[in-house]
This record gives structure tokens, C-alpha cells and sequence, in this order.
């Protein structure tokens, strides 16, 4: 079953532990908190404050300052041989929020339209869990990441020792899915989401009276080749088996309609699932820019930069959380996550840890209480809110995860 098939929204009362039911108002509270307070990339200094703060308050060990803005919780049960990282990214989006209601954006320009407002709470909800009972063995590392939003919050930690200072056997996060039903999961194994990187190419030509257009070299009409020419490296060059996607979403040329201009510059993105097709295309798109440009007596400059490299679930990790899923929401309502060319700085964990990303149903948007915008509940949208039902579920799930992963046979 597809990600974007929904059963009935279940009664989520019976799914989640009881105990998550007894602090929902207080970390719902603490969730609107954030959505107020929004705070960009590697500037979450008053989120980091909270988490900081607020996991002490639980009696759990708090370690700040990993990719500057970064914190990590340290929940140590009875010994044991086994340890676990769980993460939830804290950033905003530089984005004017259209919701009016009572939590909305207080920071103009910013805002929480991805959710990590509710990923920081559902993780904080299952750290106050953990701590207060401690009935397993072993550790849980609860990473609180900053600048996931093009920031690559993930490698910056890494960079400051995450796995070395926390020495975790494996790492999972969990994103929420609008559009997936509240009380449904979806994970799959491998590729889940494509890498992400730019170009920017800059064609020079020579400028000449719009009259005269033979007395020039217009930059132009090359720029109007090359889009065309970028789609048969997907068409002709990458195999129909693979995917990629390049789009040209800036071109900028010009200032007066009776003059051809000397310069255009070109923008966009690449995105793909593997390694091996990002190398083809990077590859054919320098070419052909190259070899267009001469053809047309231009000359060009290429630029090609990688960003988040494609997130890829590990088997063995997939299926155990697609186990724990089952057992604390059914099988009927786990289901196959279909990729997205989207990208997530989850990835760079995935890299060189063991792990799994996933996501949970948002819902439809009905959740969103009066005042809201009239777009809809989607990531990245002005009037986007994070669900407030999923807490409870998410924190059970990651209670459920970490417990079952510590309990694994040696």
C-alpha cells in the first residue's frame, strides 16, 4: 500500500502507552511554544534553551554546542551492551506564516511549516517517558538537530563528534506526512529521498542592438538550448530503471528590450536516488554546456554543488522499526512509503551509521483550530500546522523502538 492511501483514523487512545496520555497538555503546550518562537538555521538559540531546560528538568544528562546550536539527551537505563540514537530536527523556514491563530508565528519572515515544532515535542515527550521509568538496559541518545532546512545540520554534528562522543549502534528519525491518516506509519527500505544539489551556469555572449542581432553573439538562445538539451540526459543518457530530476528554475538575462545582452545565468536543481546517476548527470550537463556554448561562438562557466546526498535506508534497520510499527499500531496501518525527490540531512547520518528514516500521517488538516490560512496543510505552505494528535503516538512509537531495540539479543 502507497504512503498516500489512508485507512480511518483510529481511536489513539488504545495505541499509546498511558502514561504519554498524562503529559499531553504540557507537551502540547511546550509544541505551540515552539511554533511561536520559530528560529532559522544554526540560529536556534531559544529552542536550544527549551530542549536544554526542559530535558534537565526530566533529571536527563544534557550535552550543547554540537553544529553550534545542537543539543544531546543521555538516558541511561540499567547496564546493558546495547545504545540507540533517536533525533528530531528544530529549525524553521524563512517564510512569512499566513495562520492567525493564538500560537502563530510571533517572528515575521519565519516560520515552523515543516513540523519540527512537533518532531522536537513527540521526542521530548518520549525522553520524559524514558527517564522517569528507566525499566531497560542500556543507553538512549536523544539528538536534537539543528539547520535541517539547507543548513546540513546532520554533518555539522557529526563534524563535532556525535558518534564518537555518543557511541550509538544505530540511529532512526521520523518525520510527519501530511496527507497520511494520524495512527499510520510508512518506511521503506533503500532510497527514500534524493539527493539535493544546484548549478549555476553562466553563458557569455557579446551585447548588441536588438536590430542587430548578427553583429553579436546572443547568450540567449543558448540558455533556451540547454533547457532543452538538460531533459534528454534523463531521457537518453540515465537508464528508464533510474530516476532523476533537472529542473532550470531561474534564468536571468537583460535589462532593455531593444538590446541583446551579453550575459544569461542559468539555476536550478538535480535531484536523484543514488550516487551513480548524480555522477552521469553532473557529468552530461557539463558537456553539453560546454560543447553548446562553443557551438554558438559563447563561452560559459559551470558550477555544480552537492548538497544532501540521497537518504538510503538500511535493510536490517527498516525492518526492524517496520516490526515495532506493527506492534504498536497494527499491520494495517504500516504502510510502504513511496519516495520522494525531496531531500533530508538524515541522510549524512545514514552515511556512516546504521539506521532508518520514517514518517507518521498528519492527518487531512481538519486539526488546525480557527484562524488558520486558507492554502493547505502541506509541508513548506504558510498555512501549515503541525497535528498536536500525533505526540502521544510518536513518543510511543519511539518509547517502543528504543525499548525493543536495548533488548535485542547480544
Amino acid at each position: 500500500m502507497s504512503a498516500a492511501v489512508s485507512a480511518k483514523t483510529p481511536d489513539l487512545s488504545s495505541l499509546v502507552l498511558p502514561a504519554l496520555l498524562d503529559q499531553v497538555e504540557s507537551i502540547r503546550a511546550l509544541r505551540r511554544d515552539l511554533h511561536a518562537h520559530p528560529e532559522l538555521c544554526f540560529e536556534e538559540d531559544r529552542t536550544s534553551d527549551l530542549i536544554a531546560k526542559t530535558l534537565e528538568g526530566f533529571g536527563i544528562e544534557v550535552h550543547r554546542g554540537l553544529g553550534k546550536t545542537g543539543v544531546v539527551g543521555v538516558i541511561q537505563g540499567h547496564p546493558g551492551p546495547h545504545s540507540v540514537g533517536l533525533r528530531a530536527d528544530i529549525d524553521a523556514l524563512p517564510m512569512t506564516e499566513y495562520n492567525q491563530f493564538a500560537h502563530a508565528s510571533r517572528r515575521p519572515g519565519k516560520m515552523h511549516a515543516c513540523g519540527h515544532d512537533g518532531h522536537t515535542a513527540i521526542l521530548l515527550a518520549a525522553a520524559q517517558h524514558l527517564s522517569s521509568h528507566r525499566d531497560f538496559a542500556g543507553t538512549v541518545y536523544v539528538v536534537f538537530q539543528p539547520a535541517e532546512e539547507g543548513g546540513g545540520g546532520a554533518a555539522k554534528m557529526m563534524h563535532d563528534g556525535l558518534f564518537t562522543r555518543f557511541p550509538m549502534q544505530a540511529i532512526f528519525g521520523m518525520h510527519n506526512w501530511p496527507g497520511m491518516a494520524v495512527g499510520e506509519f510508512a518506511i521503506k527500505t533503500g532510497p527514500c529521498f534524493a539527493s539535493s544539489n544546484e548549478f549555476l551556469i553562466t553563458i557569455r555572449g557579446k551585447g548588441s542592438h536588438a536590430a542587430m542581432p548578427h553583429l553579436g553573439i546572443d547568450p540567449v538562445p543558448v540558455a533556451c538550448q540547454l533547457v532543452q538539451s538538460f531533459q534528454t540526459i534523463l531521457t537518453r543518457n540515465v537508464r528508464a530503471i533510474d530516476t532523476g530530476v533537472i529542473s532550470v528554475t531561474m534564468i536571468q538575462a537583460g535589462e532593455a528590450t531593444n538590446v541583446v545582452p551579453d550575459v544569461v545565468t542559468m539555476q536550478g536543481t538535480v535531484r536523484t536516488f543514488t550516487l551513480d546517476v548524480l555522477d552521469l548527470i553532473e557529468e552530461r550537463m557539463r558537456a553539453i554546456t560546454e560543447h553548446t556554448c562553443t557551438a554558438f561562438g559563447a563561452s560559459c562557466e559551470f558550477e555544480f554543488a552537492r548538497n544532501y546526498p540521497p537518504t538510503i535506508n538500511h535493510p536490517a534497520e527498516t525492518e526492524f522499526v517496520r516490526q515495532v510499527m506493527v506492534d504498536v499500531v497494527g499491520a494495517d496501518r504500516v504502510l510502504e512509503f513511496e519516495p520522494t525527490m525531496g531531500a533530508e540531512d538524515f541522510s549524512y547520518f545514514l552515511q556512516k551509521m546504521p539506521g532508518a528514516y520514517f514518517v507518521i500521517g498528519n492527518g487531512d488538516g481538519s486539526h488546525r483550530a480557527g484562524g488558520h490560512g486558507l492554502g493547505p496543510c502541506m509541508l513548506h505552505n504558510p498555512s501549515y500546522d503541525f497535528n498536536d494528535e500525533l505526540i502521544p503516538l510518536g513518543a510511543t512509537l519511539w518509547v517502543t523502538l528504543a525499548k525493543q531495540w536495548l533488548a535485542r539479543a547480544v
